[in-house]
């Protein structure tokens, strides 16, 4: 049976599987090597703005 989807929500939950993608290439964010949650969500955020720069870097 064919399911029906909705091509709005596709479309971003395609997105954010590409940045959780792109996220673990930063190697403290994919081996979780802060041992703290704040130090872990710290480390999540820096790898999160340089990835927006980067896109921003490109762009220009």
């Amino acid at each position: 049976m064919q399911r029906s989807v909705d091509p709005a929500i596709y479309r971003q939950r395609n997105l954010i599987e590409r940045f959780f993608n792109k996220l673990k290439h930063f190697r403290k964010v994919a081996t979780q090597y802060e041992k703290t949650a704040r130090n872990y969500l710290a480390a999540i955020l820096i790898a999160s703005s340089r990835l927006w720069m980067r896109q921003y870097e490109s762009a220009s």
